[in-house]
């Protein structure tokens, strides 16, 4: 039906019936488990983190604690601050076409948040007092820290 000159809804009416843009089909269901997209997340969380530590340490800590242990919480902060920002970059390179998603993403932000729990945590815990037990977690968790960047060294191999 054809609408008399000067009687056309406005553009911005939303009387106006024009059929909407295309709309890109959503991803599937598992694509976002494909990609690492929550090593984002949890990056951000370290790294927000190793912000808050690291000010309690400095304004609260610092002369409460024996001196070995204010070394041993600056090593834990610097720590997470890594991991954190090594998460953040995986995530970026997962959405990446030019490197895509691969299961080596996946390995490596697993190793790595898993690593920089257990290293730093530990840390966290025998400078809380906790029993020195903790501290032969630590060298796990380094293990799983260096096998993160291994792992993201490698998928950026493959690409």
């Amino acid at each position: 039906m054809k609408v008399p000159a000067g009687h056309e809804p406005a553009r911005d009416d939303p009387a106006r019936h024009e059929p909407a843009p295309h709309d890109p089909e959503p991803p599937a269901a598992d694509a976002g488990s494909s990609g690492p997209a929550w090593a984002g997340f949890w990056g951000a969380v370290l790294v927000g983190l190793g912000v808050a530590v690291g000010a309690l340490g400095t304004h609260f800590l610092v002369g409460r604690i024996p001196v070995a242990r204010e070394a041993t919480l600056a090593a834990a902060v610097r720590y997470q601050f890594v991991s954190g920002i090594g998460l953040l970059l995986i995530a970026a390179l997962a959405k990446s076409p030019a490197t895509g998603r691969s299961a080596w993403f996946r390995g490596a932000a697993v190793a790595l948040l898993l690593g920089a729990v257990l290293f730093c945590g530990s840390l966290y815990v025998l400078i809380a007092g906790g029993p020195n037990a903790m501290g032969a977690v630590a060298p796990l968790g380094g293990a799983g820290m260096i096998a993160g960047w291994t792992l993201l060294a490698v998928a950026l191999s493959r690409r």
